[in-house]
């Protein structure tokens, strides 16, 4: 397994298992397949609703492979930015995992929600930012961090722009942002401030697929990259197959990758993605595919006439 370095002297590995929308009753097998072909790394989190389950997956896990071989990271949902609900909310999901520390905890999205709220249903359901500003729900995950709950503390689905806000009044940096990123949404922007900042980029939907469609700016919907022409023919060249020269394009690029699959068929085959190295010609005729398209746009929180647009969540980047 190849890893990345962050601040703290950790090394994340650079392949891990994606748990999103994965049902509970099939979570276990996906985890014990994903250690079995050599993963390390799961990424969870609260509003999956599957951390339970995963709990009881580690368990079993823990009896062939320690703890501190693997790297859990997990999320703080958007109803637990007030302060004081950050260290409940993170030790509710450590009971869930069954675990006394996680390796990473990030928050989830730059949005605040009532308590109790999973996804908002009316306008009521909304907390202003301006309300619960996110250095203040920072500042309480630094303090998990000085409680040695966590490892390390980062972000998900943060701009640029709120990642400078963060940097200027940090104590600890964050260490990770997890976003979004597949040939059709480069990141460039974000690739350039993390190197700059010394910060981790983690890509979910990498292969760009999850079970929904994808747009672009203008609301084109692109062909599925799985079957793009492009990384069909990358993979022949390399005898691979298209997720892996997907997956080995992100990790090129000293980004970790968190593909999601209940399959274990195709959690064995990721896996092969660590041995494929892509050539310049192979990145260069890649990098003509970005098209700046979401298939995770943040819709979901502009509605109800919400405090919250696209517009003030991703701060006008593509």
């Amino acid at each position: 397994m190849r890893h990345v370095q962050l601040p703290s002297g950790d090394n994340i590995p650079m392949l891990g298992l994606g748990t999103y929308l994965s049902p509970p009753e099939k979570i276990e097998t996906a985890i014990l397949s994903a250690l079995e072909a050599g993963y390390r790394h799961i990424d969870c989190a609260a509003i999956y609703g599957n951390e339970k389950e995963i709990g009881a997956a580690l368990q079993k896990a823990f009896k062939k492979y320690p703890r501190e071989e693997l790297w859990i990271t997990s999320k703080l949902w958007c109803d637990s930015h007030a302060p004081e609900a950050v260290l409940p909310a993170l030790t509710k999901t450590m009971n869930d995992l069954g675990v006394d520390y996680l390796d990473l905890y990030l928050m989830h999205w730059p949005v605040a929600l009532k308590s109790g709220v999973k996804l908002p249903q009316c306008h009521d359901d909304y907390i202003a930012l301006e309300e619960v500003p996110l250095r203040s729900t920072w500042k309480a995950m630094e303090d998990c961090a000085d409680k040695e709950l966590v490892r390390n503390i980062g972000v998900s689905n943060f701009s640029t722009k709120k990642l400078q806000a963060l940097l200027s009044t940090a104590a600890i940096p964050p260490a990770i942002n997890q976003i979004e990123m597949h040939p059709y949404q480069q990141q460039r922007m974000q690739r350039t401030f993390a190197h700059r900042h010394g910060i981790t980029l983690t890509a979910y939907c990498p292969l760009g697929s999850m079970g929904t469609h994808m747009t672009t700016p203008d609301g084109c919907t692109p062909p599925p990259l799985l079957k793009h022409p492009l990384i069909r023919t990358i993979a022949n060249k390399h005898s691979c197959t298209p997720a892996q020269v997907l997956l080995a394009w992100i990790m090129k690029q000293g980004v970790v990758a968190i593909p999601k699959s209940i399959s274990p068929k195709r959690i064995h085959e990721n896996a092969g993605a660590l041995d494929i190295c892509l050539d310049l010609n192979d990145m260069t005729a890649i990098r003509e595919l970005d098209m700046g398209a979401r298939i995770i746009d943040g819709n979901v929180f502009t509605l109800y006439n919400s405090p919250y647009t696209k517009e003030n969540i991703w701060d006008g980047e593509r």
